[in-house]
């Protein structure tokens, strides 16, 4: 499959999950899971191992082919798991799908990345990888951000001289602020969504 290609089949799954989305979302507030907490762990109850196992599964998939946005995604984990849970879930998705990009990377090259990632992002990024130990602290940098493209990083610090342990504790040690940061502002976000409900 051509570059060209990829990247529209890419745009296509994205169009194609968020109708799935907001098909679900709509599902959901008929069902009044969003109004009522008591509804939505009622619904979760026979969903206590499956619901995990899939939810994690989305977000590995989220972070190797970002066909989901990564908020809606990070915003699905604290609405359907709480503050506590669903930071875990977000953490242990993101992390494995870290890692599946930078050994996929690493084993299949720069023209693997390229079917993900459009060449003008490619080329602005590896640029900074011409001195490793910068880079390092740039990506190191990136991964705690909020907003910084690190999925894409990830790709690219798998084609760098970075060792795999120094990737895993970067990884490991950085991810969670971020997360953290967005599945607190997320659950006062819901929150404040369902007292103006509520009223």
């Amino acid at each position: 499959m051509s570059v060209k290609w990829s990247h529209r089949l890419i745009n296509i799954l994205t169009i194609i999950s968020m109708i799935i989305l907001t098909g679900l979302i709509i599902y959901w507030w008929k069902l009044g899971i969003f109004q009522s907490q008591a509804k939505m762990h009622d619904y979760l109850a026979n969903k206590q191992i499956l619901g995990p196992v899939i939810f994690v599964f989305i977000q590995i998939v989220q972070v190797v082919i970002p066909i989901i946005p990564g908020g809606i995604s990070l915003l699905g984990g604290v609405l359907f798991f709480g503050p506590v849970w669903g930071f875990v879930y977000n953490y242990v998705g993101i992390c494995l799908g870290s890692f599946a990009n930078f050994f996929l990377a690493r084993y299949y090259g720069k023209p693997f990345i390229l079917h993900i990632v459009k060449e003008d992002t490619y080329n602005k990024y590896i640029e900074k990888t011409k001195d490793q130990n910068k880079f390092d602290i740039f990506f190191a940098f990136c991964i705690i951000a909020p907003v910084a493209p690190d999925d894409v990083l990830c790709y690219i610090a798998g084609l760098t001289k970075m060792t795999a342990w120094r990737y895993f504790w970067i990884i490991i040690l950085m991810k969670p602020w971020t997360i953290l940061a967005y599945s607190m502002g997320m659950q006062l976000g819901v929150q404040w969504v369902m007292k103006l409900i509520g009223k």
